[in-house]
Parts: C-alpha cells; structure tokens; sequence
C-alpha cells in the first residue's frame, strides 16, 4: 500500500469561529529591538514596558503567559517556512486576530544556517494581523495585509489570539 501525504493543512480547521475581530488595536511604534514587547502591548491594550522583561523574546510560551491576564492567549496555526504571501489570503479571509512572525533575510540559506558561537541564526520581526490590516510596531503604522512587504519574507511563526479558556493554545 503506497503511502498518502498531504501537501499541505489548513491554518485554522473552523473557519466559522471568530475571537477578536472587532477588538480596538491601538497602535504604537516601537523604539529599539522591541518587537515582541511592543505586539504584546498592542494586543492587550497596555504599554511595552509592561512586557519587557517578563518574557523570553523567543519564547511564545511565554508571550501566550503574559496575554493570560488580559483574557487571550495564542493558538498555534498550522504553517511551515513558506513565504507569508502564500498564506494571505487564507488569513485575510478568517477575518480575525494574529500575529505573523518571518525572518528579515531573503536568503533560504541564512534562514537554514547553522547558529554562529551565540545562537544567533537570522533576524526576524513579529507584526499584527487584524482583519485585512497589518500592524506593523517598527512603523506603528496600519497597511492592507496583501500590500505589506511581510508577504515576501519565510514565515517563522504564525499564532491566533484566541480566549484565554479556549481549548487550543499555548
């Protein structure tokens, strides 16, 4: 019997269920390195300097932690190191809450290197995606999803803010 593979999985299996469309993103410009922090801060409606500090920026374990007391959390979506523009429009089409992470190399080789002697392997950057918006912190700025220039980077990692009782996250 020959073996089946998929080629591929849906991000999200119900594409009926909606969490935080509607929810009031204020955005904020990051100032230095601070990504992370500054997505967080957006997400639950407070300051980056609530956040630094209190998690691993390589961690979204520790990202998901943090969002608890704000009534969210993270749900893993099923993706690989495609690039971003391959799964827009799926994104775009749930019409809720994310947040998208991609390396900052265009270079596949970079991305698949060996760590040097500190572990450092490549940059990347975390942005928000609510309904057809990027949020981007190293802007503070709001652009329509399938224009940013997210879409021609490899995804690192993509998560929906889902409640923090859902039965799917981190």
């Amino acid at each position: 019997m020959a073996a089946i593979y998929n080629k591929n999985a849906p991000l999200w299996p119900n594409k009926d269920e909606y969490f935080f469309r509607d929810r009031d993103i204020q955005r904020i410009r990051q100032t230095g390195p601070r990504c992370v922090s500054t997505t967080l801060a957006m997400l639950a409606g407070k300051s980056p300097e609530d956040f630094q500090g209190r998690m691993n920026t390589q961690d979204p374990y520790s990202w998901s932690e943090v969002l608890q007391p704000y009534g969210m959390k993270l749900a893993y979506c099923t993706a690989d190191v495609r690039k971003l523009k391959f799964y827009m429009n799926e994104l775009v089409g749930m019409d809720d809450l994310f947040t998208l992470s991609y390396y900052t190399t265009l270079n596949p080789e970079a991305i698949l290197g060996d760590p040097n002697n500190e572990g450092w392997i490549t940059g990347s950057h975390i942005v928000i995606l609510h309904r057809d918006k990027i949020i981007d912190p190293a802007t503070g700025t709001a652009t329509q999803a399938i224009e940013h220039h997210c879409n021609n980077y490899h995804t690192k990692r993509i998560f929906r803010i889902v409640p923090n009782d859902y039965v799917r996250g981190l």
